[in-house]
């Protein structure tokens, strides 16, 4: 008569480090993805500036002078 205890040869021997491995490569595979979705996260949520933003930078630096800024607004407005 054949005895299954809890303890079989599953889980002696080779089987702990089988599990253990299981483990280990669940917990980093978690562990890769997190970080991996945390740094792609930062650049999706930087505001991005229009090329109207660009341009009032410039014009406010002195980049560019009156008749320009008016100018490259007006082609801007048109696109």
């Amino acid at each position: 008569m054949y005895h299954y205890y809890y303890w079989n040869d599953w889980y002696s021997g080779w089987g702990w480090i089988l599990w253990f491995g299981i483990v280990f490569l669940l917990f980093s595979s978690i562990g890769n993805w997190g970080y991996s979705y945390r740094a792609h996260q930062k650049y999706h949520t930087l505001p991005r500036k229009g090329a109207v933003d660009i341009l009032n930078e410039r014009y406010a630096r002195g980049e560019i002078n009156r008749e320009e800024y008016g100018q490259m607004k007006s082609d801007l407005a048109k696109a």
